[in-house]
C-alpha cells in the first residue's frame, strides 16, 4: 500500500475480519454512497453485478509489485474494502481516510468462514476438518491474523478517532437496519434528506440490499468474481450462505461456544467491548 496505492483524503475503507457480514455492509454502502447516481431502484447496479464487483479491494493486490492503477479512475469519494489489521494501513491513511468496520459475533464468524474457505480451498490440498479448523481459529492462525486483536485494533481507533472510524455490530445492524443505514450515510458525508425520508428511500435501500433478496438474484446465482486482469476468482454465490445471527448452534457444540466466548471475554474485558457473542 505504501508503495503502489496512491490514497485520497476522501477515501472510504470498510473494514472487515473475513465473513463478518462484509458482503452486505458493501452493498448498502455503495447504494448510499451512489443513490443520487443510481436513483431507480428498480434497475440498479446491484441487480445486475454482485457486491463484491461494485466494491474493490485492496487485498488481491498484496502480492503484486506494481501501481494499483484501476482504483485512480474512480471518481471520490472511493469505496475500497479490505480484510488488513488497522495497524496494517500507513499511518497517513489512518490519519486522513475514513473508516467502517463491521464485528460479528466470533462463533458465527468460523463457522460462515469455513463453509467459504471448503469452498475457495485449492484442490490439490487435503480437507481441512471442521475441528482441525477451529482449533486454529481459536489459536489465531488465520490468514489475517486473530480474530480477537483485529476487533480490538479498530475498536480502540473508533474510540480514539470516532470521526474517522465507525465501529458496527453485525447483529445490531440485522437488529435496526434503518438506524444504522441513517448513521452510515452521516458518517459517509450524505446524509439522509427529510426529502429521502418522505420517499422512504432507506427502506428502498434496505430493500434492494436485503440478504435473501441479493442471494437469489440470477447474477449472484450463477455470475462470477472477477478482480486483477479480470480473471475469474469464484463464482458469486460462494459470498452468500446464510447471513444470520446465532446460526452456529446448528454447527458448535456447547463447550465448542463456551470456549470462543471465554476467549471473547478474556480478550475484551479490559477494553470496555462487549459483543453479541455473550448472548445465547
Amino acid at each position: 500500500m505504501q508503495n503502489h496505492f496512491n490514497y485520497r483524503s476522501t477515501d472510504i475503507f470498510l473494514c472487515s475480519f473475513i465473513k463478518a457480514g462484509t458482503t452486505w455492509l458493501k452493498a448498502l454502502m455503495f447504494a448510499i454512497m451512489n443513490r443520487s447516481r443510481f436513483p431507480d431502484f428498480s434497475d440498479h447496479p446491484l441487480l445486475r453485478q454482485g457486491p463484491q464487483s461494485c466494491f474493490p479491494s485492496l487485498d488481491p493486490y498484496i502480492s503484486q509489485d506494481h501501481a494499483i492503477t484501476n482504483m485512480d479512475l474512480l471518481p471520490s469519494p472511493r469505496l475500497i474494502s479490505s480484510h488488513f489489521a488497522f495497524n496494517l494501513f500507513p499511518s497517513t491513511f489512518q490519519d486522513e481516510c475514513k473508516f467502517v468496520y463491521i464485528c460479528r459475533d466470533p462463533k458465527d464468524v468460523f463457522v460462515s468462514m469455513f463453509h467459504f474457505v471448503k469452498q475457495m480451498r485449492p484442490k490439490h490440498l487435503p480437507a481441512l476438518s471442521f475441528d482441525k479448523a477451529f482449533e486454529l481459529f481459536c489459536e489465531g492462525v488465520m490468514d489475517y491474523g486473530p480474530y480477537w486483536d483485529h476487533v480490538l485494533g479498530f475498536w480502540k481507533a473508533s474510540l480514539e478517532h470516532p470521526d474517522k472510524v465507525l465501529f458496527l455490530r453485525y447483529e445490531e445492524m440485522k437488529k435496526e437496519p434503518e438506524v444504522h443505514v441513517k448513521r452510515l450515510a452521516e458518517f459517509m458525508g450524505v446524509p439522509i434528506s427529510v426529502e429521502e425520508q418522505k420517499n422512504q428511500v432507506v427502506e428502498k435501500i434496505i430493500t434492494l440490499c436485503g440478504f435473501e433478496h441479493l442471494k437469489n438474484l440470477e447474477v449472484n446465482k450463477s455470475g462470477k468474481y472477477t478482480h486483477i486482469n479480470n480473471k475469474p476468482v469464484c463464482g458469486n454465490h460462494v459470498f452468500f450462505r446464510r447471513g444470520e445471527v446465532g446460526d452456529w448452534q446448528n454447527h458448535l457444540t456447547k463447550e465448542m461456544g463456551d470456549k470462543i466466548d471465554q476467549i471473547t471475554q478474556d480478550k475484551f474485558k479490559d477494553f470496555g467491548l462487549t459483543l453479541d457473542a455473550t448472548l445465547k
